[in-house]
């Protein structure tokens, strides 16, 4: 027994180190995802090893899960608390998430365990420079080429310190460095490019960006870069190519669109200048200066109509736009509307004499009222929020909650939670049927074998009440939900204690009620850019009736946590979220691995604001299968 017991702790050992040898491959190899899985399974079997808490941490901080990265990483230290990789990953995941206090501290606890180590000293200096304390970032990055004096990137971030420091001199010498280090690091011609555009050099600027670009063609930034340039040389036909080559590298893009307008424009082209205004309003709807160019350009080929729509857009997002009401008014002439362009010229005269009466009270504080007597017709930089482009995971659908259990004709077991054993649902009666499953994916089986399905039920129907539940749940399954409601009421009938019975009916009536109201209307949980709920009209229906099955199933059965996760379902769409959480929660104490739980309480607490806890169980649900999760958590872990 003894030797047996030996082999089998040997065993143990054995895989545990295996498991770690294959979780770091799998992390070389930038496959995070099956890195995490196999590191769940370690620390299931042992909540003490630290390495896996930063294997796992490390895997997280590459799918963009700062905050799941983050508690990993604590662990490992609190477990271990002289691990030097943990406290250097942690500090680049508190810099990632704004936290620089945080981060130069946990950066220089890895300093002073390994000060051998160069690559804290550098990721602290880029902390630094982050946080504009350009003089200590300098010292970082001296003391990285003391050890090294041939990183480009290194030199760069001098450069850039230096720039803090408003000693262009210096820059332009670190720039240089970078340049003589690496001759083939776009970067280092990119910086110095910069430099010398800002400093109105343009010649100089367009040799370098041509190195920059010769280094790498696909570098969006100097092509941006160069087409400005271009314009400013009057060389408008080679801009126009740049542009055009950004928008093929990336068509989101919207600064590229946007310029490009403005040199069509210059040169006459209107029908080419407003098709690219049209996709900058395509991708930045509230952008006041697409709809006010565009009402210009409009105005020259005789559209007035049109420009007197985009002028009054303007003027609606910003209404202290004089220029957008003096240029309505010329319209409006155009359009003799002598009314209305005498009371948009009264606006704008208004609007200028407040101008400059805040001039002369404030001479420093333009910010308010400077867009009243500018034109809008300058190029925007790449750095300009126009240029930066669309964000396409995660944004073009919202984000909706998972859905709820029921049982199933043909829908297959759920991939995404672990599945954790209950009594009342594995012995219910109508899963011995293997056509019928307890599940929140839809059916998988073509129509005609679901309504071959259906019939033989509908045959069998009246011998027993198990009969009638799966007649009740072919009929769902086909979406005839009133016949569906009134079968399962009559299985209620002869069993009334039945809480699957309970479960299933609250399921039929929601899925009615969504798919009528979804006919005329729509409204969602969802989560937008502004972390709002969206409700494009108001709901006619509610969720009383299905919530009271669920209550009452819960009353019959309160160890089953899919009943709570339902319930807690049509809580959220009925906007009562509270109620809601506390019911997500009840079914994670039931069932601690019940991911879709984890997600939707995720989405919950984003909509009561609570953004960090929201984002650590949007987290937790990547952490156990969700991928939809971690490109929610990159558009709103930093609010």
């Amino acid at each position: 027994m003894l030797v047996v017991l030996c082999l089998g702790d040997a065993s143990a050992q054995y895989n545990k180190r295996y498991i770690a040898w294959a979780s770091r491959n799998m992390l070389a190899e930038d496959n995070y995802k099956d890195a995490i899985e196999i590191l769940n399974v370690l620390l299931r079997s042992d909540k003490e090893s630290y390495e896996a808490y930063f294997l796992r941490g490390y895997a997280k901080l590459g799918l963009g899960d700062l905050l799941g990265a983050k508690s990993d990483l604590t662990k490992a230290l609190d477990i271990n608390e002289v691990y030097t990789e943990a406290y250097h990953y942690r500090g680049i995941v508190a810099a990632e998430l704004g936290n620089y206090e945080d981060a130069v501290r946990d950066l220089s606890s890895a300093i002073d365990l390994r000060p051998d180590i160069v690559g804290s000293y550098y990721s602290r200096g880029v902390t630094h420079l982050r946080n504009k304390q350009w003089v200590k970032a300098l010292v970082d990055f001296d003391m990285v080429l003391r050890h090294t004096d041939k990183d480009a990137q290194t030199h760069i971030n001098r450069g850039i310190a230096h720039l803090g420091l408003r000693d262009t001199l210096s820059a332009h010498e670190c720039f240089d460095k970078a340049i003589r280090t690496n001759r083939d690091y776009t970067e280092g011609y990119n910086q110095k490019a910069m430099l010398l555009m800002s400093e109105g050099k343009d010649e100089e600027a367009l040799e370098m960006y041509n190195m920059a670009i010769k280094c790498d063609s696909t570098y969006i930034q100097p092509l941006f870069n160069r087409a400005i340039v271009y314009c400013n040389l009057e060389r408008y036909k080679e801009a126009i190519e740049d542009y055009e080559r950004v928008l093929e590298l990336d068509p989101y893009i919207t600064g590229a669109h946007f310029n490009l307008a403005i040199t069509h424009s210059e040169r006459g082209n209107y029908s080419e200048a407003l098709a690219n205004y049209d996709k900058v309003i395509e991708h930045a709807p509230e952008n006041v200066k697409a709809y006010y160019n565009r009402a210009g350009v409009l105005m020259r080929m005789d559209r007035d109509l049109e420009a007197l729509s985009d002028y009054s857009k303007a003027i609606e997002l910003y209404p202290d736009f004089a220029n957008a009401y003096l240029q309505r008014a010329i319209v409006k002439d155009k359009l003799r509307d002598k009314v209305g362009a005498g009371r948009d010229r009264a606006i704008a005269e208004r609007k200028i004499a407040e101008y400059e009466a805040r001039l002369e009270e404030d001479p420093e504080g333009l910010t308010l009222y400077a867009d009243t007597s500018k034109h809008f017709n300058l190029l925007v930089s790449f750095e300009s929020r126009l240029a930066e482009r669309k964000l396409t995971e995660e944004s073009a659908e919202s984000a909706t909650l998972r859905k709820m259990y029921r049982w199933a004709l043909g829908a297959p077991e759920s991939s995404e939670s672990h599945h954790y054993y209950n009594a009342l649902v594995e012995e219910c009666p109508v899963g011995s049927d293997p056509r019928i499953t307890f599940s929140n994916e839809p059916t998988e089986l073509p129509e005609e074998e679901v309504a071959k399905i259906n019939e033989e039920f509908s045959a069998k129907a009246y011998e027993s009440v198990e009969s009638l539940f799966r007649w009740g749940i072919s009929q769902l399954t086909m979406r005839q939900y009133t016949s569906s409601l009134g079968i399962l009421t009559e299985a209620l009938r002869l069993d009334p204690t039945n809480a699957m019975l309970y479960l299933n009916r609250a399921v039929a009536r929601a899925e009615m009620i969504d798919f009528i109201s979804s006919v005329g209307f729509t409204e969602r949980i969802t989560l937008e850019d502004n972390m709002t709920q969206r409700a494009h009209t108001k709901r006619t229906y509610n969720y009383d009736e299905a919530i009271a099955d669920l209550t009452m199933a819960a009353e019959l059965a309160p160890d089953v946590a899919y009943i709570y996760y339902n319930r807690a379902n049509l809580y959220a769409l009925s906007g009562r979220m509270p109620e809601a959480y506390d019911d997500y929660t009840r079914a994670l104490t039931l069932a601690p691995y019940l991911a879709e739980a984890y997600f939707n309480r995720g989405l919950v607490q984003l909509l009561m604001k609570d953004t960090q806890k929201g984002a650590m169980d949007l987290s937790k649900a990547g952490e156990l299968g969700i991928k939809e999760a971690y490109g929610i958590l990159k558009r709103y872990q930093k609010n």
